[in-house]
């Protein structure tokens, strides 16, 4: 089982996205009125890939889950797209790369990601960034 570091202070906490999903959704469902219609996550430091796969976990979970459960688009849809584009004439290999990662995230949307946007060295690089304020 492949480990996620999540950054909670200064501390790594090591846990799969299974855990995660579990945790989140338990805190959702204790806390969010059925009558909200969706909850959108920031990536909050993590890797495209890992907030993807995170996101993912939480739409498989065979659990209520009466609120749509996605991410509010941002750094983890869009940092490889940007690295891929620099500002420059790469404006086809940056489409390609922005249509993998929204792929990936509306499968992640839908339970039913499998890992089709995870072949781009960007998309698994961490987004964390000290002192950034959210």
């Amino acid at each position: 089982m492949p480990d996620h570091p999540i950054i909670h202070g200064c501390i790594y906490l090591q846990v799969g996205a299974k855990v995660i999903a579990e945790y989140t959704v338990a805190a959702l469902r204790r806390t969010v009125p059925p009558a909200v219609p969706g909850v959108v996550f920031l990536s909050g430091g993590q890797s495209e890939e890992e907030a993807t796969q995170n996101l993912d976990a939480m739409n498989k979970l065979e659990v209520l889950k009466p609120w749509t459960l996605s991410f509010s688009f941002g750094r983890a849809l869009q940092q490889s797209t940007l690295k891929k584009w620099l500002g420059k004439e790469n404006v086809a290999a940056a489409q390609a790369t922005f249509l993998v990662r929204c792929k990936a995230n509306s499968e992640a949307g839908l339970g039913k990601y499998t890992g089709s946007g995870a072949g781009d060295a960007a998309a698994s690089e961490s987004l964390y960034v000290k002192g950034y304020k959210y």
